[in-house]
């Protein structure tokens, strides 16, 4: 699996999955165009000026099959980032969040604000996963402590933790569809 090298100090990994993986989800997206919903942040609010998207949002407990392939790969991925960050692993046991979505951005679309994956509300949140569905100039991810934007390639699949480490924000393109895939690993609860 080949890797897209970000410095080891960024604590954000990144390795490609096949373009074929992120074709299938971009048709799984328009397969289910009329069970999409607005995007929505924290406890399910929908703020355009925080964030505009289209989303599928997938139970991966109900319908497995539709992202089966997709949850192979990721597999891969998350094992490549234990072995580079060990210490990532020796926490609480913790497992892929049973919802998954596919995000679509038109143009001038994205997720505007700063803003971290585990702010207290969803303290359950180990770290965050991404791929790039679709690869577009000026439409990656930025950083802001990193001081890193990383670029939208399809097939990239980005792994970081989850807290204000790593602060972030969508880059908006203003002429193309951004397609990508996201969710997180979370700690085991009882």
């Amino acid at each position: 699996m080949k890797e897209h090298e970000f410095d080891k100090s960024t604590f954000i990994g990144g390795w490609y999955i096949p373009d074929e993986v992120c074709d299938n989800l971009v048709e799984t997206y328009y397969n289910n165009i009329t069970d999409t919903v607005k995007g929505q942040v924290g406890n399910n609010a929908v703020i355009p000026s925080t964030k505009i998207s289209t989303e599928f949002i997938i139970n991966k407990n109900k319908k497995k099959e539709l992202i089966s392939e997709y949850e192979s790969h990721l597999g891969k991925v998350l094992s490549k980032y234990k072995e580079k960050y060990p210490y990532s692993n020796k926490v609480s046991k913790y497992s892929l969040h049973k919802y998954i979505k596919i995000q679509h951005y038109k143009p001038n679309e994205g997720f505007f604000k700063w803003h971290a994956e585990n702010t207290g509300t969803h303290q359950q949140r180990h770290l965050v996963f991404m791929t790039y569905l679709n690869t577009l100039d000026n439409a990656g991810t930025e950083f802001y402590h990193q001081n890193l934007t990383t670029p939208c390639i399809k097939g990239l699949t980005l792994i970081w933790p989850s807290a204000w480490t790593h602060t972030h924000r969508g880059v908006i393109n203003n002429d193309a569809h951004k397609f990508i895939i996201t969710g997180w690993f979370n700690f085991d609860v009882n």
